[in-house]
């Protein structure tokens, strides 16, 4: 086992898991604060909840993937790249993290959507993703004959830094006195945000599946190209039905629809085809890994027949805004971005300096209760989507507050499904920040006296 210090992308890793237990936590808070509006009011209100959650949700997807990358970079290409760089990018990355959501407990907000906080400190994200494209660019020697996730890597790394760019301009006037404009860059920028994060996610998914299978053709294989070309030109069009209700061109709309998260497709068939090439030894060897890309690839197939309904301009009409929109995103996130992290991070931070064989199990049962509550957490999101969509096309001019009480059951499901995935989530992941912490800790040469095991001192 490496008993090595652990190096600033696995504490990348570390702070992302983190992270995300903090964004459930605050999404569990929030959901029983939208069910009980006074809840917890005096002290943490829903406008505070939201940013939390939000914000630690969508740092978890980039600390992960980016600490994910660099490792995964160094074992590709066998280059060694300045300890300093990668460092600058956790302290920077995490700095930031920190003073946003201090600035969010304190009551700072100004800006939109992901990015709720004061544009100032957007300067500590864009300056640690800066170090991370440096980091990938000197990783990258030639782009000749080189396997699907690096062209992945590099399109999320190049494609993040603009379209985070962009989500800026409306602090310039020219943007912000027009609202149509406004609205179509702001969608059109976090939209094709999200495809860049996923390029990074889906191609760690990828290597992933190389090491695990040490298939090398399999990663330049016209499908796993095909998942490519398909998620960039997603990348670039698929924002367009978060605006359909907008006054735009109809060619925008219409580009949306025809390729609408079928890159999704594409994905779930490589996983899916992949999985036969997996002899069981190396089923046993990276376990815990394996079973995330598995539960990944249900999950994937589940939220593409989702995705692709709610693409559909006549059903967007009724969905976008409610509850089912919501449940999309949360499917997605949950269902397909976090347990493919989680099976990188198992993989790259379950052998640090100890096994995982001893918290196999815990793993496997924590993975089918989070499941079974995910399944009740999207069926009780959907089910209110599909009521409120009801009211909202109604004539019949039922109240507001009529429609919301009838849609309580669901809430409380969702909320309480909500801390089960809360639960198993960090039932999960405790193995793995446990593991990390211990790396920096060493046995003292002399036991100390009275002392039945070993006494840990930091190095």
């Amino acid at each position: 086992m490496n008993t090595n210090k652990v190096e600033a992308p696995k504490w990348l890793i570390f702070s992302g898991l983190v992270l995300m237990l903090i964004g459930m936590m605050f999404g569990a808070i929030g959901a029983f604060q939208y069910m009980l509006p006074g809840f917890l009011k005096q002290y943490l209100s829903f406008e505070k909840t939201r940013p939390f959650h939000v914000s630690s949700v969508v740092f978890w997807i980039l600390f992960s993937a980016t600490g994910g990358v660099v490792l995964y970079l160094r074992e590709y290409a066998q280059v060694k790249i300045s300890r300093w760089l990668s460092r600058f990018h956790l302290i920077f990355f995490v700095t930031g993290a920190i003073l946003i959501l201090s600035g969010y407990a304190l009551g700072f907000f100004g800006g939109r959507e992901y990015w709720e906080f004061p544009p100032v400190l957007a300067l500590f994200l864009l300056a640690g993703w800066i170090l991370f494209i440096i980091q990938v660019v000197k990783s990258v020697k030639t782009l000749r004959q080189q396997p699907v996730y690096i062209w992945m890597w590099l399109t999320g790394a190049f494609g993040f830094l603009f379209t985070f760019s962009e989500s800026y301009l409306w602090i310039f006037s020219h943007f912000r006195k027009d609202i149509v404009l406004d609205m179509t860059v702001q969608w059109k920028s976090y939209g094709s945000m999200v495809g860049c994060w996923n390029m990074l996610v889906y191609g760690a998914g990828i290597y992933l599946m190389e090491k695990i299978s040490q298939d090398k053709p399999y990663a330049r294989s016209a499908t796993a190209f095909a998942l490519f070309f398909l998620g960039f030109f997603n990348l670039l069009f698929n924002w367009s039905h978060h605006i359909y209700t907008l006054p735009v061109t109809p060619a925008i709309r219409h580009i949306g629809y025809l390729v609408s998260m079928t890159e999704l497709l594409i994905l779930g068939r490589l996983i899916y085809k992949w999985k036969d090439s997996v002899t069981a030894m190396q089923k046993t060897q990276f376990g815990l890994s394996y079973r995330f890309l598995m539960i990944a690839d249900v999950w994937i197939f589940l939220n593409l027949f989702l995705a692709i309904l709610i693409s559909i301009p006549a059903i967007n009409v009724y969905t976008h805004g409610t509850y089912i929109t919501v449940a999309h995103v949360m499917g997605t996130t949950i269902g397909i971005n976090t347990m493919l992290l989680l099976a990188v991070s198992f993989d790259l931070l379950g052998n640090t300096c100890r096994s995982m064989e001893a918290y196999r199990v815990q793993v496997y049962r924590a993975g089918w209760l989070v499941n079974g509550a995910l399944v009740v957490f999207l069926t009780s999101l959907l089910v209110a989507g599909i009521q409120r969509a009801q009211w909202q096309m109604s004539n019949e001019g039922v109240p507001f507050a009529v429609m919301m009480n009838s849609l309580r059951p669901y809430f409380i499901a969702f909320a309480a499904s909500g801390v089960v995935l809360l639960m198993g989530f960090a039932t999960i992941v405790y193995p793995l920040l446990r593991n990390i912490v211990a790396c920096n800790f060493k046995p003292r040469k002399q036991p100390v006296a009275g002392w039945k095991t070993p006494v840990y001192q930091i190095e």
